[in-house]
This record gives structure tokens, sequence and C-alpha cells, in this order.
């Protein structure tokens, strides 16, 4: 099984940064992809970032140019880096592994909320 922490999520006023990080434990194998996913309020979930294990990044439009991706496969760590933070990008992110087989399997860290201020 595995399991994925989220952590560094706060309020920040618009234009700020923040750092979000995940921390995976358990069976986690390669390759995989690991990702960002937030859930804005009155909104779907909706992809963010995605880091694969050999460091291909892919962006949303919303956030390109302002948001990073990376990974430290031995430590089991992804990070999100928020720079020029705006209202919009307030909600809840989560992290995401995707094990990459057969038969792909997700899974989902609890959520860290990002509250962005005018």
């Amino acid at each position: 099984q595995v399991q994925l922490v989220e952590s560094g999520g706060g309020s920040v006023q618009a234009g700020g940064s923040l750092r979000l990080t995940c921390v995976g434990s358990g069976d986690i194998t390669s390759p995989n992809y690991l990702g960002w996913f937030r859930q804005r309020p009155g909104k779907e979930r909706e992809l963010v970032a995605t880091i694969t294990s050999g460091f291909i990044t892919n962006y949303a439009d919303s956030v390109k140019g302002r948001f990073s991706i990376d990974r430290d496969t031995n430590k089991k760590t992804v990070w999100l880096r928020m720079n020029d933070l705006k209202p919009e990008d307030t909600g809840v992110y989560y992290c995401s592994l995707r094990k990459i087989g057969p038969r792909s399997v997700d899974y989902w860290g609890q959520g860290t909320q990002v509250t962005v201020s005018s």
C-alpha cells in the first residue's frame, strides 16, 4: 500500500509564494507519475502539475510560468513551488501518485488548504 502526506499549505497575500511538500511511504514502484491536483471552491478537482519518473513535467495552462514541480524519487518526495499566487489559486491541493503498468493504480493524499487573499 501507499500513503501520501501533504504539507506546506497556508494563507498568503496575492503575489506571494508557497511550497507544498508531499512525502510518500510504502510500496512506491517505478515507473510512476507524481502530481498535484486542486479543488477550488465550487469547481471540480483539476490537474495542476505532474512529473514522471524521467522528470518530464506537465502544467495546467493556468499555472504555467508560476508553479514548478520537482521530485526526489529516493526520498519519495514531490514538491510544488507556487509563485505569484492569485486569489483564484485558492483551494485544497492534493498530492497524487499513479503507478504505471498493465493496470495503473492511483493514490491520493489527504489534501492541504491554500488560501490566497487580495
